[in-house]
């Protein structure tokens, strides 16, 4: 792995005709699954294997939100981002931008907050070195 930590995750996700419901377009719930799918890359991309067998210490997701912008429909396909927006001792905060391929313009904005968790202990532990290091960095290369 180089040194220089991933400031932004961008994934590419198309669009499936089941996600749309009963008024033509992507099902709200859906928009969740995609900042999902975008905040794993970004936190695999920094070296935090998930592994939902672990006893040790992982994530666990707080909180997420989302704004929608403008309705969603197939066909298209999505650039979701995941961008480190904030570090705690036990948490850090990843915000999403989903942008449309077919219009190119953003159709929602969106937030997680992950806890580090401790499996074997059932509860909220400090974000485990050398994770910590890598979001230090990835913070501050962001900000420059």
């Amino acid at each position: 792995m180089s040194t220089e930590q991933p400031t932004l995750v961008t994934v590419s996700i198309p669009v499936a005709w089941g996600e749309m419901d009963a008024l033509g377009h992507v099902n709200n719930i859906v928009y969740f699954r995609y900042m999902e799918t975008a905040r794993v890359a970004f936190i695999r991309a920094l070296g935090w294997e998930i592994d939902p067998l672990a006893k040790g210490v992982g994530v666990i997701l707080h909180s997420v939100q989302c704004r929608f912008r403008a309705p969603l429909s197939y066909p298209d396909t999505l650039m979701v981002t995941a961008r480190l927006a904030a570090i705690e001792d036990d948490r850090f905060t990843v915000e999403h931008e989903l942008t449309s391929a077919k219009t190119g313009g953003l159709v929602a904005t969106g937030s997680g907050i992950i806890v580090a968790y401790d499996y074997g202990r059932a509860a909220k532990a400090s974000i485990p070195e050398p994770f910590r290091s890598r979001l230090i960095a990835a913070l501050g290369n962001a900000r420059t």
